[in-house]
């Protein structure tokens, strides 16, 4: 899977890029699919102007690893209308300290405001997925790693607060996909556009406001 995406030029379009992991790029769903994508289409269908999302993502990658692959990436662009962030679920799987995803994810958080013009008040950012509920987790401390996920989350709200960026809480929903195999890839880990689709309704209202 490429680490950077094109969304394609739309006359008079909120341009709009999406930082992140397999989340992002919906590792095992089809690009349709992609919760940023199925966000910029659900906008335009309520009459906003957001483009398809450029993206800068790929599945495996922590926080370090994403700035890393924003450098990388030649991107310099500092009028994005719209910049979404949702990163930290492998920081916790590989077991990296909550005090370096502080550090590294306020780096994001700035990188993604540079992105956005200088504006905190158009970056979002969304929750980590609860992989402990997903059919690929079976067998593992399913209390840890929710508590683990949960405390990397309280960092990510509590450094969206600081910076003036919204934050919006996707994490109750992966939890309430345990079960239904309707909601998960074919790898038991991701989640499928069906699922995803609740992730983009979930942030519609708040990106909308603050495209005004």
């Amino acid at each position: 899977m490429p680490s950077i995406l094109p969304g394609p030029a739309t006359a008079n379009a909120v341009p709009y890029l999406a930082l992140g992991d397999s989340y992002t790029i919906g590792e095992g769903a089809a690009a349709a699919d992609r919760w940023p994508m199925q966000l910029a289409v659900l906008d335009r269908m309520q009459g906003g102007r957001l483009a398809d999302p450029d993206i800068i993502a790929r599945t495996g990658w922590t926080t370090a690893e994403l700035q890393s692959a924003i450098v990388a990436s030649g991107n310099h662009r500092t009028d994005y209308g719209l910049v979404s962030l949702l990163i930290g679920v492998n920081n916790q799987y590989r077991g990296q300290s909550l005090a370096t995803y502080r550090t590294e994810f306020r780096q994001l958080l700035t990188t993604a405001i540079a992105y956005a013009g200088g504006a905190s008040s158009r970056v979002v950012v969304l929750s980590i997925p609860d992989w402990g509920q997903t059919p690929f987790a079976r067998g593992r401390d399913l209390a840890q790693i929710a508590r683990e996920i949960d405390s990397f989350n309280a960092i990510a709200q509590d450094e969206c607060q600081v910076a003036g960026v919204a934050f919006v809480p996707i994490t109750e929903l992966t939890r309430s996909a345990a079960g239904d195999a309707s909601q998960f890839t074919t790898d038991g880990l991701h989640y499928t556009g069906l699922h995803m689709a609740r992730w983009a309704a979930r942030a519609l209202p708040v990106v909308q406001k603050l495209l005004q």
